[in-house]
Order: C-alpha cells, then structure tokens, then sequence
C-alpha cells in the first residue's frame, strides 16, 4: 500500500512538473499582390492558369488539418485590380457583393491588409468592398484627413479611415497575436487626390513607432507581426515619405517578430536585426500566388509565462497544388459570366503586336495606344509606356479579354499643359531609366538587371517599364552614345511644323503619370508636384480602358503599325547592340 502511495505521489509530481512547461505550435500563412488570381483560368490569355488562390486553398486546407485553429492566414492586399474577374466585379457588376470580398469571405481569412491598388478603383469601389470583407481590414496608417482632438481619440495614436482596423487580435490557444497593418504611403504620387479624398497616408516608421507602443502598452501581445503593404526597401523617397519602408520598420521600431510584406513583386525571406539587437523575420511571397510566405512559430511558456520564440520563415510554391474543386464549383456561375464578358468580339486586328518590341524603338502595340489618345482627346502630343513585359494580341478578332493585355491598369486618361522643353526633359528622364550610354559598339543599347527578380515588370530591366515612356506627335532622335540628359532630340513635330522649347503643348497620358506616378513629370520635366493639378486641362470620368476599347470598336478593323517618328542612334552601333539585347532578354532578336 505505502509503495501505491508512493508511486502515486510520484506520478502527480511529474504531471504538476510537465504543466509548468508548455510549448505551442503555430502557423501563419500570408498571401499577397493576388491581382485577381482567383482562379485556374486567365481570362486574359483564355487558357489555364498555374498558382492562383484555387491552388493556394488546397495547400491551405491541408494545413488546416494539421494544424485546427493554430493556423492564421491573412492577405497582404492588392486583390481589387489585375485579372479582368475584378474589373467586371467592380465596374461591370458593381450592384453585387464585390467578387474579391466573396473569395476573401469563402477561403476564411484572418486579417487582410489595404493595397495601394485596392484604393485605385476610387471610393464607390473600396467603400463597398471594405464593407463587405468579413475579417479584419488593416490600414493602421491610412487616417481621416480631419482628425479627432487627442483627447476624443482616448490615447489611441489615429482614428483610421471608415471600416479599417490600425491592427486586429487574434487569440490561439492562450496565445495573444496581434497583426499591425500598414500601406504604402506613395499613394499622392501615384494618385490624384480624388480618388483618396477625406484620407490621409501616414509615414510608416513613425506610425508603426506609435503603434507599436500602444499595443504594448495596451494590448501586451505575446506575438505582434506586421503585414505591410509596402516593399523591403527603396523604390519613391520624396518629402519625407519612403514608398518601401519594410527594413526601416523591421530595422528601428523594435517589437515585431515577424513582418508578413509585399508590394514589390518579388520574393524574401531573411532576418533583419533590429536597433535592439534582435532578430526579426521579414518575408514576402512575391504576386499572383505563384507563391505562399509562411512561418512556423514554436512558443514555449514556463510557469505561464512566455521564455522561447522558435520562428522559421518559408516560401512555398502552389504552382503544381491541386485546384480546389470546391472552391471552383462554388464560384462557377461567376466564372461563366466573366468568360461571357471577356469574349465579347470588340473589333478586328490586321496585324499582331507584341509589348516586347516597345523597348527596342517603335512598335505597333505603343503607338496603337499612342494614336489612340490622339485621337481621343485630340492632343498634341503624346506620352505611353508598355505596361507589360511580353504581352501579344494575335492578329484576328479582338476580344474585351485581349482589352487588359493592350491596357493593364484602371488607369484616367489626363490632358496636361507643358512647355516644349518640359516634354523633352520628360523624355529625357525616361530613355536614361531606360537605355545605357554606349561608349563602344560592343556595349548594351539597354540597361540590363542581372539581379533581376521574378516579376515580368522588371525582368531585365533596373527600373519598371511601364515608366518608359515614348512619344507620339513629334519626331526625335535617342542617341545612346550621349550622357544621360543629353540623349534626346527632337527635330520637329510630327506634322511638320517647328518644335519649339519655349511653346505651350496638349499633352495626353495617363492619370499616374499626369499625377506624378513614376517621376517623370517631377525630377525629369522639373515641375513640382503641388503645380501639376494646376496643369490639368481635362480628365475623363472613365478607365482608359474603356474609352480605348469605345474607339476600336467604333474603327471596326485595326491596322496597327509603328509610326516611326523616333529612333535610336547612331544606327551602326544601336542596331547590332538591340539585336544582342533582344537575344538576351528574349531568346529573339525581333
């Protein structure tokens, strides 16, 4: 009997032992920059599509049998814009739940973050949408313009703007996290204001340094994580406003363990140690949901309270997932009324054009949109860049689906006025981001990015295309072998009359470079950011989508050819060295 008590003593000693340890197990799974990738289908190109959220669910329930209500998933934004599934959902079909917050709802995530082209659609769009979306919609630096007295707010750093959270709290078996989101704050240079009105966007290392201290103070969570729409580093620096402040955050506001990003198209996963010498992981999964970014989070309390953070980051491919049939069946009538609308015949195309041709001189697929705004807005001259890396529209009917791949974004149609010599400066500008100074014949004609990532918008190439802007209505010269500054001149205008530096121009280009978008109209034509809305001549109310699409279906059949009132020179060196580059960026030299 004595020995049974002993061994009974025994036992309830190791059990009280093991209860004064514990170790919790957790995952998180974001996705971000989605851009309409819903589904298995590109109604684009009209064939299958790899990756995609369908894909991506069936990795994800099979976390979630693994892992219960241990897993989070959340979304890093950019989800109102990209495949035509969420223009009809915007635009076409506005009266019904928005598509993006049906999918969000559906796949049941956790927290998701504003993106910079979720606010693009304007008001009407995300105001809706963010009523719609079921978990919560994070923006902690996206604040009313009019802002509360400090003691209205109670302590609380900024009321964010209608329906957006700064962070959400999620509890895990005991375990307090809290997810603190925040946007890019670029937005002004990119947008006009009317589409943001009644919003302000916050720098992001000071906001999240405010926030950061109430949380702690208020909150006490025993994981707080970022999920910031907003790149790893570099890209817009201007008035005291980095557009990719992910570094700087993780680096000087100490107190994230992890920093769940995107924005920038491409693909991380490393520690950064903060100015408290810790580390902190930082991962993005990069677009389309090629990709999910994960983290594995072992916690281990003792006594109840937290003594070890075991973090390991993880990129994992869903291009090969099985499509989740489910999720497919459930959202087929929306399907079959999307590929109903994008086959919509729009006109007829004599000849194919290809994006890739736009960077080697003039092309059919520029200059086609570049004739387009012409005659639309009857401007003088005009201003467009390719606004993808290897888009093709064969030859043949042309469908509203082939409508996104000639123009990508929901994007206004702006009229500016600029002096002769602010158009060439603007040139100026975009052909140094884009073409290199040829000291020899061997050089490239190009400015090539052997550090290049997985995005096709940067494939090759230091800087995004869809800031090389070419011209229409005047005829020039690029000659390579000059300093950046120095390499454009034009002869005249395209109808013959003189070209004069010191005259007024109509100029037609697209609302993110009419407000600032890419910096061409301020560091390169030299005119300041407050003075371009005072530039303005006229603006549509309307995409420029679908006023291109309005002109080709009232010309019926398109002969697209170039204009060839640029070129590149001198001929003997730039013509071997486009071939080359041609070669290498493409595996053609045409």
């Amino acid at each position: 009997m004595a020995a049974l008590t002993l061994l009974t003593a025994t036992a309830a000693h190791t059990t009280a032992m093991a209860q004064k340890t514990k170790t919790i197990e957790l995952k998180v799974i974001e996705t971000s920059d989605v851009h309409g990738h819903f589904f298995p289908y590109d109604f684009m190109e009209k064939k299958p599509l790899k990756g995609t959220l369908s894909r991506a669910n069936s990795y994800i329930k099979k976390q979630r049998e693994r892992y219960g209500d241990h897993l989070l998933l959340i979304d890093n934004g950019d989800i109102l814009q990209g495949q035509p599934c969420v223009y009809w959902s915007n635009y076409v079909m506005p009266q019904d739940e928005n598509l993006a917050a049906q999918v969000v709802n559906y796949m049941g995530y956790d927290a998701e973050t504003v993106g910079n082209h979720d606010i693009e659609p304007g008001h009407k769009v995300y105001d809706k949408w963010i009523r719609e979306v079921r978990c919560p919609l994070l923006g902690a630096n996206i604040v009313w313009k009019e802002q509360p007295t400090a003691a209205e707010l109670g302590g609380r750093p900024a009321k964010t703007y209608g329906g957006i959270q700064p962070y959400s709290v999620h509890y895990v078996d005991g375990v307090k996290i809290v997810v603190l989101g925040m946007l890019t704050p670029s937005i002004p240079h990119w947008l006009n204001e009317s589409i943001w009105k009644g919003m302000e966007f916050e720098e992001m290392v000071g906001c999240a340094r405010k926030w950061v201290k109430f949380i702690k103070e208020y909150e006490r969570p025993d994981l707080l994580f970022g999920l910031f729409h907003s790149g790893k580093d570099g890209g817009i620096v201007a008035d005291g406003v980095e557009e990719n402040a992910t570094a700087a955050a993780a680096r000087e506001v100490p107190g994230f363990d992890i920093i769940f990003f995107g924005h920038d198209h491409q693909v991380h996963n490393e520690w950064i140690t903060n100015k408290e010498n810790r580390e902190v992981l930082i991962i993005d999964p990069s677009c389309y949901v090629r990709n999910v970014a994960e983290a594995q989070i072992g916690l281990t309390y003792k006594d109840g309270h937290l003594v070890k953070k075991d973090i390991k980051g993880e990129i994992v491919s869903v291009l090969d997932e099985e499509v989740d049939n489910k999720m497919v069946e459930h959202f087929q009538p929306r399907i079959d009324q999307i590929k109903t609308y994008v086959d919509r015949r729009i006109g007829r195309f004599e000849n194919p054009i290809y994006t890739r041709e736009s960077f080697f001189g003039n092309a059919a697929f520029t200059d086609l949109i570049h004739n387009l705004q012409m005659q639309i807005v009857k401007a003088d001259i005009s201003f467009n860049a390719p606004l993808s890396f290897n888009s093709v529209i064969k030859a043949g009917d042309v469908t509203q689906g082939d409508m996104f791949k000639l123009y990508r974004f929901e994007n206004l149609l702006y009229v500016l006025r600029m002096t002769g010599e602010e158009v060439r400066r603007h040139l100026e500008f975009s052909y140094d981001m884009w073409t290199n100074t040829m000291t020899s014949p061997d050089d490239h004609a190009l400015r090539l990015n052997d550090d290049s990532k997985d995005d096709q918008q940067r494939t090759g190439f230091q800087y995004y295309t869809f800031n090389f802007d070419s011209a229409c209505g005047i005829d020039y010269e690029v000659d390579l072998t000059k300093p950046d500054g120095e390499k454009v001149r034009i002869l005249q205008m395209s109808d013959g009359q003189p070209f004069d530096e010191k005259k007024w121009y109509r100029v037609v280009m697209n609302s993110y470079r009419a407000n600032g978008g890419g910096e061409l109209l301020t560091r390169g034509a030299g005119i300041p950011k407050d003075s371009l809305e005072g530039r303005v001549l006229f603006h549509t109310d309307m995409d420029q989508r679908h006023y291109l699409t309005q002109e080709i279906e009232r010309m019926g059949t398109v002969n697209p050819k170039p204009n060839n009132n640029w070129r590149f020179v001198p001929e003997a060196w730039v013509k071997p060295a486009l071939k080359r580059d041609s070669l290498l960026l493409f595996g053609s030299d045409k």
